[in-house]
């Protein structure tokens, strides 16, 4: 079931038809290789079943933020978000589990994936502005995936190989098998950022993400 879609997004047919081929590609097609041009990796068939699900279950959600407007520092789709800021909620209503606020902190978490073997719901990596780790969206599986873009721009589905993506590529990673061991260091991390403040507190955590806009 796709995630209840914010009302605030504005939504078009092609980005709705697009999300629910996705959904029905991501739903039908367990195990699925990454990008079409590669031989799927046989790795991928001795994945845990658990570990299949709970991937797909994240991939699914984010469908449902399509639309969503983005906002710099931004953690909800009400007040609209960043790249880590979709990542971090995804995850946080999906999982229960609260991931690192910035895009580079979550980089270092859970298992590095190669092209070959990404599966709907890994994270997706890019240098953007020359800053290593920059930015991330979540891989959907037919060699896209969804991010949160720009200032100006709305939560979004994009083609992995093409163009810019392609170039800024900084590596894939698995979180989903991880999320165990993650619970107690990701909620101490984030523990300090979600827990209530002054105005003057939460322009602070706003400002820290070192995330740049993407040009």
């Amino acid at each position: 079931m796709i995630g209840r879609i914010p009302s605030k997004g504005r939504h078009s047919d092609r980005a709705r038809m697009l999300a629910a081929s996705l959904a029905c590609t991501i739903l039908s097609a367990p195990f699925a290789g990454a990008v079409s041009t590669r031989s799927p990796a046989p790795q991928a068939s001795a994945v845990p079943a658990a570990v299949w699900h709970g991937a797909q279950d994240l991939a699914i959600y984010a469908l449902g933020l399509i639309g969503v407007d983005y906002r710099f520092g931004g953690t909800t789709p009400e007040r609209g978000l960043d790249c880590s800021g979709l990542v971090r909620y995804v995850f946080q209503q999906v999982t229960g589990v609260m991931l690192p606020r910035t895009s580079q902190e979550i980089s270092r978490l859970g298992q590095k994936i190669p092209v070959a073997e990404l599966m709907p719901g890994d994270l997706v990596f890019f240098h953007t502005r020359r800053l290593q780790f920059s930015h991330v969206g979540i891989y959907l599986g037919e060699d896209r995936f969804i991010h949160a873009p720009r200032q100006g721009g709305e939560v979004e589905i994009v083609t992995l190989s093409k163009g810019y993506w392609q170039k800024h590529f900084d590596g894939a990673r698995r979180l989903v098998g991880a999320l165990p061991t993650l619970i107690p260091s990701a909620h101490a991390e984030t523990a300090s950022i979600d827990s209530p403040t002054s105005s003057a507190g939460a322009v602070a955590a706003t400002t820290m993400s070192p995330e740049e806009v993407l040009p």
